[in-house]
């Protein structure tokens, strides 16, 4: 059994940030349980293009508000607390932070904790074997 604080986590390896966005990862791959997890904030008025071409991502958002754009579509949903999305089959889309965001996150593959997005906003597909 893993137990496993936020307040650990910050300052440490599994706190990763970038830009605009500050992930926390409680769970990676290196737990060997196929799948990661991440709470994740990210900065009020932050637009962040992702294409997860790796990964499948189910967010569950517990602060702020924002919105999705599945950029293939154009379709909109409005984001706030208790509204989940699953990224299922690769789309690309656009994430819009109107205010403070934070999110809790999981990854199939498992991420392993040095993910950042690239130019294309997908994570590469790293192993433990990578480290």
């Amino acid at each position: 059994m893993i137990v496993r604080s936020l307040k650990e986590i910050i300052g440490t390896e599994r706190e990763v940030k970038g830009p605009t966005w500050n992930s926390r990862r409680l769970v990676l791959a290196e737990e060997k349980v196929g799948f990661s997890l991440n709470d994740t904030v990210v900065d009020a008025g932050t637009e962040i293009k992702m294409w997860y071409a790796n990964h499948i991502e189910a967010v569950y958002v517990i602060e702020g508000r924002g919105e999705l754009v599945d950029d293939e579509t154009g379709e909109e949903h409005r984001l706030e607390p208790g509204v989940m999305y699953l990224v299922d089959a690769h789309q690309h889309h656009t994430l819009r932070a109107h205010t403070r965001f934070r999110a809790v996150c999981v990854f199939n593959p498992p991420l392993t904790g040095r993910e950042v997005h690239d130019e294309n906003g997908a994570f590469p597909l790293l192993t433990e074997e990578d480290q």
